[in-house]
């Protein structure tokens, strides 16, 4: 069964939007994990638009299950793992002036930096993720840098997804196949939802976990935050 991981985000763009601490972020992490989450995602950018520094630390007391931290590796976020000693570490080119994670590294390049962090997380005791695309010279080049996992950039699958969805999936099954034969693991994320996540599932080999956040808390909001997991978890059977 893949695990799913809710990014939680979005909760604290809401109580961000008016101050105080209505919705509890940690509450509604803790939630999550009562209505069967696997583990729980944040990216604290340094705006800290949605997540908070303050948020990471008190959700490292709370979460149970696989605390997964998302980020650009300057020097907070590394500071932040360093200290917190998350599950994971998902690595994202993004700067932080960016709307949203929307692009796989190029690890041809960053090959050296890459390795590097992966090396550090591993004497830390945190499993290292990379956010890629479903270029397979990049998967062969975060294989070099001894990465856990792959995150696998969904954003085009999800777009492409109703106008053809076994030409969506194509490339990614090809991705996941190298990945697995590489020895690294496979996660996936971004913009899955409850219209195309069944079809990903049970057309990726070997995925371990997807991270959902935007779909799956617009779904919370007319279906309830358990109804709502509920209805994703067995989408991943």
């Amino acid at each position: 069964m893949t695990m799913l991981s809710v990014n939680i985000n979005k909760i604290a763009t809401i109580r961000n939007a008016r101050g105080g601490n209505t919705p509890n972020v940690v509450q509604v992490a803790m939630d999550c994990e009562r209505f069967g989450a696997d583990g729980i995602t944040v990216h604290p950018r340094p705006d800290e638009r949605h997540i908070t520094l303050q948020d990471v630390y008190d959700l490292k007391k709370a979460v149970k299950t696989e605390f997964n931290i998302e980020g650009f590796p300057d020097t907070r976020f590394l500071k932040i793992i360093e200290e917190i000693r998350p599950a994971q570490a998902t690595l994202v080119p993004d700067p932080p002036t960016v709307l949203t994670s929307n692009a796989g590294w190029d690890t041809q390049k960053n090959l050296d930096l890459l390795t590097d962090l992966v090396q550090q997380f591993r004497s830390q005791g945190v499993r290292s993720s990379i956010f890629c695309d479903t270029n397979l010279t990049n998967i062969e080049f975060a294989a070099k840098t001894g990465v856990d996992r792959i995150e696998l950039y969904t954003g085009p699958y999800a777009e492409n997804f109703l106008q053809n969805p076994a030409k969506a999936i194509q490339e990614y099954i090809q991705a996941a196949e190298l990945a697995h034969a590489l020895g690294i693991g496979i996660n996936a994320g971004h913009d899955l939802s409850l219209e195309n996540l069944n079809f990903f599932k049970s057309s990726i080999p070997f995925l371990a976990e997807v991270s959902i956040g935007h779909a799956l808390i617009s779904d919370a909001l007319y279906l309830g935050l358990e109804n709502t997991i509920q209805r994703y978890k067995l989408l991943l059977v």
